[in-house]
């Protein structure tokens, strides 16, 4: 009886050392992750002052990689975005400027969130059950980007939001009935997430109390080498789309769902951007080089599909576009003529950048056959964009 006794007491204390054993390596852990780097993953500080008086703010979101974007409250702004290439260096891949007052004239809606109607209308005007509605021309005789002042151009309220590995900030705007000549009290959302799997995360959402069309979209412009590197046509892009909307010499779409098929627009296989880009095709000559609405092909109802990519042979830097949208805008920073100059002095000149811009298509209140923008009383408009970054080995 007495040695099974001792046989329990020497088991119960081996246990105890086991278990004391154990604690002590957990308390080991704990505290060595303590000691890891934590990264800071939300920032705020003031941008400046705009002319009137106005205080802006700069919101940094970073992920455990190092990659960072800079987003302010006003126009709810990409103002910087940077990424490593294929050696680790880490660059600012966005086109932007040093001071908020240059995003208020001729910016070209560099980074901003387009809205309330996200690229053209035609003559300005459109239909709803029956009520015609006129807008802001801010496009020759078409409106374009919400008018003469948009979503771009306001102050949107911000809520920021960090877990474990992901950082969101959250940019709320109320956009009153008749503003630009859109009809409808219009509550719109756009939430962006930076995960540590290199994803900048754009969620839109809105509501109205009235009948109204919306198209909202992100109008940043890149270029994978740096922000201030020159030409992007070197650059290589492939767009998943075997159909576009061709456009007039205004750039309003005809109404056609033309194939890409034998035309300077197939992107279906990765090219490099410069390849057809001075054609002599009429629709090149028409957007002044790339300026289109592609329609993606295959997509799945609900679920993202990829858009577009493009890679950098001489930085290694890779950028997906993955959406829930049926089209996407192609467009070749045609316009830029060298004389913004915009951030560490950087002159952007003609197709210093792209833009991947994804939308519903242009005109669409004015093209019954096009997908349909409206938005009523009691639904909510939803959709998603993902901008992925990495690097190929292939350079």
């Amino acid at each position: 009886m007495l040695a099974i006794d001792n046989f329990k007491l020497t088991e119960i204390s081996n246990r105890i050392i086991v278990n004391r054993l154990l604690l002590a390596a957990i308390i080991v852990l704990l505290v060595s992750c303590d000691n890891l780097p934590e990264v800071e993953r939300i920032r705020v500080k003031s941008f400046g002052i705009l002319d009137d008086g106005r205080n802006v703010q700069l919101f940094t979101l970073k992920n455990a990689q190092g990659t960072s974007v800079d987003i302010m409250d006003l126009g709810g702004v990409i103002v910087s975005l940077r990424t490593a290439d294929a050696t680790g260096n880490i660059t600012d891949i966005t086109t932007g400027f040093d001071h908020p007052q240059q995003y208020l004239s001729g910016s070209g809606y560099m980074g901003a969130i387009v809205g309330r109607y996200a690229n053209r209308i035609a003559n300005g005007r459109f239909s709803l059950d029956g009520k015609q509605y006129s807008l802001a021309k801010n496009n020759g005789d078409n409106a374009i980007h919400g008018g003469l002042i948009g979503f771009d151009k306001k102050f949107w309220h911000t809520d920021t939001e960090s877990e474990n590995s992901e950082a969101s900030l959250s940019l709320t705007l109320e956009s009153k009935d008749g503003e630009e000549g859109y009809p409808g009290n219009l509550t719109a959302k756009v939430t962006y997430t930076l995960n540590d799997r290199d994803q900048l995360i754009i969620d839109y959402s809105a509501t109205t109390d009235k009948v109204t069309v919306i198209n909202l979209t992100q109008h940043a412009y890149f270029n994978l080498n740096g922000h201030g590197a020159g030409s992007v046509l070197d650059q290589e892009i492939m767009i998943n789309a075997d159909q576009y909307t061709p456009i007039d010499n205004e750039s309003i779409p005809t109404g056609e769902l033309a194939s890409v098929e034998g035309t300077p627009l197939d992107f279906r296989t990765p090219k490099p951007i410069g390849v057809n880009i001075n054609s002599s095709h009429e629709q090149i000559r028409f957007g002044s080089g790339f300026d289109h609405n592609f329609i993606i092909s295959h997509p799945v109802e609900g679920e993202l599909t990829l858009a577009a990519s493009v890679l950098s042979p001489s930085t290694g830097r890779t950028l997906n576009v993955y959406t829930d949208q049926p089209g996407i805008q192609f467009y070749t920073g045609n316009f830029l003529n060298g004389t913004l100059i915009g951030k560490e002095g950087a002159v952007y000149a003609r197709r210093n950048a792209f833009c991947l811009e994804t939308q519903h298509y242009p005109d669409s209140p004015n093209k019954p056959n096009f997908p349909s923008t409206i938005l009523r009383p009691g639904e909510q408009y939803v959709t998603r964009t993902v901008f992925e970054f990495g690097v190929s080995s292939e350079r």
